[in-house]
């Protein structure tokens, strides 16, 4: 499985969600069969574990881990498999992203750290030694209305000077600004916003961090090829299709609708963790709407 260095992780990675068993303890074998079930049948090219959308919050330092062996053992031969390692302990970063590598990680999703609102150099000093721990390539997410800061122009600029620094999930919604940093690096975006893809294409972004692409990976990767090909109005129609559900699936948390729809196709999810919550049924009959909406049958 040799990377294209200009898609590093491919064109189409969904943050996968953690599934529980019913007493809320990791459910290692649906972790493999929903990982199974987004390789084979919605063509994935790469997996995030323990993202936010695994509720990487709330799962301990062992189950992710494990999370990582199981899938790895399950389809790591045909994808790549990106351990969300990010905290903001700069030294607990570290131990995670050295476990996820002896676990069988391919790659880093490093978030920047949250709440405590570190200035641009301390940014920079936390990227670069997370990926000065480990041999693997980093993605790093910039999300700021989650963690309270963004990733700056300038300091992206030196974060892409680092070897293993060489993706970016972008959720920052700035699209001058990250076309500039596309312009003046080689870094790879990723739109980290499922309704944002398309126009992320044509700034330059090679593909995305999804989360409703839990149900519409596939076709979400036709309307990629398809911008890619040069068939513009086709990927455009493949847009404006599945933008329900684009937009759908975060009408409330995003993992609880994943789930929630998940468990209507009878596949692997299980319970939310605290503080999540389940959805309700008002929640689940508008996932329903919104699925049809763009093709799907819950």
């Amino acid at each position: 499985m040799t990377p294209d260095p200009a898609r590093p992780f491919g064109r189409l990675i969904t943050a996968m969600v953690t599934p529980f068993s019913a007493d809320g303890s990791l459910d290692t074998d649906g972790a493999a069969a929903l990982a199974t079930y987004l390789v084979d049948e919605q063509r994935h090219d790469s997996l995030i574990l323990s993202g936010t959308g695994g509720e990487s919050p709330t799962t301990t330092d062992a189950e992710k881990e494990t999370l990582i062996r199981v899938v790895a053992e399950a389809v790591g031969d045909r994808v790549r498999i990106i351990a969300g390692v990010g905290t903001n302990n700069t030294a607990h970063t570290v131990e995670l992203a050295r476990a996820a590598e002896k676990a069988g990680a391919h790659g880093l999703l490093v978030v920047t750290p949250y709440y405590n609102k570190p200035p641009q150099a301390g940014l920079l000093h936390h990227f670069t030694t997370v990926a000065d721990a480990t041999g693997l390539p980093v993605m790093a997410y910039d999300v700021p209305h989650r963690t309270g800061v963004p990733i700056a122009t300038e300091t992206m600029i030196r974060l892409a000077e680092h070897a293993r620094i060489i993706a970016v999930k972008d959720a920052k919604g700035d699209v001058a600004a990250s076309a500039d940093v596309m312009r003046r690096t080689d870094l790879a975006y990723y739109a980290g916003e499922d309704a944002s893809v398309l126009p992320w294409l044509a700034v330059g972004a090679v593909g995305v961090v999804g989360t409703s692409t839990h149900f519409i990976g596939a076709k979400t990767k036709d309307m990629i090829e398809a911008y890619e090909r040069g068939d513009v109005a086709g990927a455009l129609a493949l847009h404006q299709l599945l933008l329900p559900l684009f937009t759908g699936i975060f009408r409330t948390q995003g993992t609880i609708l994943v789930k929630a729809g998940l468990k209507e196709l009878r596949l692997p999810a299980g319970p939310v963790r605290p503080p999540l919550v389940d959805a309700t049924a008002a929640e689940l009959n508008q996932l329903r709407q919104d699925a049809t909406a763009a093709g799907v049958d819950l």
